[in-house]
This record gives structure tokens, sequence and C-alpha cells, in this order.
């Protein structure tokens, strides 16, 4: 319970052009958790303010507009969490310059600095990535990566933790982050009951990527093979050898692996397995399905196989992955 009694004061960096989701997904969580505390055992457990450098009305990317404090009047020494959002970062205008020696300052004070989407590049201007590891939004990891010399920028996980700085990939992924502070804060079953009561998943690991691989495969390719991979993805049970692949594509196989490899990027067998391991991590960290029936819904030969795969692409075991990310 003394753990319960501590509020904690929760900061949200405004600015205009930020993205709103960035800034009103996480500060949901954190009132949903201190709302819930609060129905159950009368003690709120987040303080949260939104502030922006001069204050006043801030308009998000949106066009929605917030009412923020200014930074100036914020009691800097209770602040125990920052929390960056992201915005447009193409346009040089829309991150307050001003924001960068504040962060400079009060960053190293607070106990968690977190950065959503491209919010990390705030941190970055303000130095507190280097030595750091960190993310981003997948479409800005290399732009972020040539800024930040001293960080280990890393391309897919749905967030990082690293010393006081925490960062999370795009938009609905600082949902994920937020979940994840507060079991850190207050312990697993507030986070899960948090992430009931907003209908949604508890909790996609850290270390899951940004957009699954059938997502991924279709993105780098052409709208052929796209509609044959979305066609995969829902028949991954069955046998999808390069023969059968190639005649629902109206190719011979030798013409079919050539060409799907060089708008992939993979061989088609290749492929199929990345797909097939990614539904086989899905099933074991949502579900209690035995390893077998596993490798049967995934369309791997055996159990035997399923491990094999498991080892080679993650180096750890489909038991030993269930343990490490199961929700239940």
């Amino acid at each position: 319970m003394g753990a319960l009694q501590m509020v904690r004061k929760i900061l949200l960096i405004a600015y205009n052009g930020v993205t709103a989701l960035d800034l009103v997904g996480p500060m949901q969580v954190f009132s949903t958790a201190s709302g819930y505390s609060k129905a159950t055992t009368g003690v709120a457990l987040y303080d949260l303010a939104v502030a922006s450098v001069d204050g006043g009305a801030v308009a998000t990317s949106t066009g929605l507009q917030i009412l923020a404090q200014p930074l100036r009047e914020i009691g800097l020494e209770q602040i125990d969490t920052i929390i960056v959002p992201g915005g447009r970062p193409n346009d040089n205008s829309v991150f307050d310059t001003r924001l960068v020696p504040w962060l400079v300052e009060n960053g190293p004070r607070s106990r968690r600095v977190c950065s959503v989407c491209v919010g990390a590049f705030l941190l970055a201007e303000a130095g507190l990535l280097a030595g750091r590891s960190a993310t981003t939004h997948w479409d800005f990891i290399e732009t972020l990566k040539r800024k930040c010399d001293g960080a280990t920028i890393l391309d897919g996980p749905i967030f990082v933790h690293d010393g006081n700085i925490w960062s999370s990939a795009g938009v609905s992924a600082g949902i994920d982050l937020a979940l994840h502070l507060v079991e850190d804060d207050h312990g697993r079953k507030l986070a899960m009951d948090v992430a009931k009561m907003l209908v949604v998943y508890f909790r996609r690991p850290g270390n899951q990527h940004q957009f699954s691989s059938s997502l991924s495969l279709q993105a780098s390719t052409d709208t052929d093979f796209s509609d044959l991979l979305t066609w995969a993805a829902g028949h991954l049970n069955e046998n999808l050898s390069i023969e059968i692949l190639a005649s629902r594509s109206g190719m011979s196989p030798r013409s079919f692996t050539r060409k799907f490899k060089a708008a992939v990027g993979l061989t088609p067998a290749a492929a199929i397995e990345k797909m097939r391991f990614e539904r086989a991590k899905q099933l074991l960290s949502e579900g209690d399905l035995p390893l077998k029936r596993v490798a049967t819904v995934c369309g791997f030969q055996d159990e035997q196989t399923l491990r094999r795969a498991f080892y080679r692409i993650a180096d750890v075991s489909p038991s030993e992955y269930r343990q490490r990310f199961s929700s239940s």
C-alpha cells in the first residue's frame, strides 16, 4: 500500500504541431490508473500536468487545441516523469527550440524522461540520448541515427528503456510505454486493469516489432506479391511450397523465385517462415496452446521444426519465449 500512496507528477510537454495521440494516449493511461486506484483505495496515483514554454492554447497536428500551463509555473523539484510527444519532424518550425535548453537542464533531474514517436528528436537535441539505446517511429530511424552519433538507435522495438531514458515508437506505442510505466510503478495487476478499461492489449512486449512481418513484407513489394502475401498470411497452416505460390502468381517456379526475391528481398521460403514465426510468437504470448498445436496452426512441420526456427531466429526456445512474454 505504501507504493500506492505515492503520488507521482507526470509532466507532458506540449508545443504547436504536437501529435494529439502522442500526448493524450499516455495521459489517458495515467489518468485511468489514477482514477481506478482512487475508486478502489481512495488514493490518486498520478498528478498530471500539460505544459508548454509559454502556456495557453496549443494547436495539435489535428487542429485540436489543448490548454497548457507555462513551464515556468511547474514545480520542477516535484516532477517524477517527463513525457515528450512527437510532432512533424520534417517541419523545423514545429519543435519549439526553447524546449531544448529546458530539457538539458531539467531532464537529468527527473526520475524518467520519455519520448513518444519523433519526440526522440527533442531528446537528441538536448543530448539526452548520448550513450543510450533508443527508438522512434520506423520511418525516421535512419534520420535519428544520423542525428545521434553517440546513441544506439534500434530499428523496430515498440519501446526501449535505458537508464532514466525511455523511448517509444510511433503514435499508439506511447500507450504501450505508459502501460509499462504504470506496471513498473504499481505492479502488473493495475496495468492490466487499465488495459482492460481502455480496451487495449496488455501488453505488447517492448521488443515486439513495430509492425507485422506480413505488413512489412507487403510494404516492400508490388501489388501482385502484396496480394499473394496477404493470402499466404491466412493460409499458414497449409502447404505453401514454391510450386503452389508460383502457380497462384501465374509464373514458373524459377521465374517466381527470382522475381519474388528481387521484390521482397527474401526467398519465398524465408518470407513464409518469417510470417509463420511471427504467428507463433503471437500464439505463445497470448494463449496457452501446447507447442505441438502451435506448430500445426502456424504451418511448421512439427514441434521440433518450430523449436529450430525459434533458436535460429530469436535465440530462445518457444517455451522460454512464452515465459518471457506471455500476457496470461
